[in-house]
């Protein structure tokens, strides 16, 4: 476990959503299903997630950009692998705590709720959090860094982009770890 968890042994997972950009679909039932109010453009969606040291160690099917981070959290089959005790960091915005299951625990930035602030305390756990969390962004960036997902992607490949985006993924594994373990960042 690298040194930057000292404050969350038990991290399993860090789980985030990222989307790529697909040719709009020539029907409206399709049309509905890949766009995305987030990015204003139809798109495919996909989870990802990472160990604590950044490699990529799962990747959900694509799902049409309307989807919501908790239903493709539940339908991925992600959640079959954790165990009582385990702890899955995630975004502020993945609001998935009533899905885990019996014993796994989610480790979000705090919210503020109806407060006008933000407590110290909570400003500090957020940048504890965030500064751990980035790894599956900087992970979801190497995979982007490959290149084969800009632009748009087009329809005629949409049978096989579920298998292009998990090799690309897994590709990654290959590189240098983002964070070796029991070393400081």
């Amino acid at each position: 476990m690298p040194s930057s968890f000292k404050k969350y042994p038990t991290t399993r997972i860090i789980l985030d959503c990222t989307e790529i950009f697909v040719e709009v679909p020539s029907t409206m039932l399709a049309q509905s299903q890949t766009w995305s109010n987030y990015k204003h453009h139809d798109t495919y969606k996909v989870l990802v997630g990472v160990a604590p040291t950044g490699n990529v160690t799962f990747v959900s099917e694509l799902w049409g950009g309307r989807a919501s981070d908790k239903e493709i959290t539940l339908k991925s089959g992600e959640l079959n692998f954790l165990e009582p005790g385990d702890n899955i960091m995630a975004d502020r915005g993945f609001e998935i705590a009533d899905i885990l299951p019996s014993g796994v625990t989610l480790n979000i930035p705090p919210f503020k709720g109806n407060a006008a602030q933000l407590t110290a305390e909570q400003v500090q756990n957020t940048m504890d959090i965030a500064s751990v969390r980035i790894h599956v962004e900087r992970a979801i960036g190497r995979i982007k860094n490959y290149h084969v997902l800009d632009g748009i992607i087009p329809l005629s490949l949409s049978h096989i982009a579920n298998q292009i985006f998990t090799v690309i993924a897994y590709l990654t594994c290959f590189l240098p770890l983002l964070v070796a373990p029991g070393k400081e960042e």
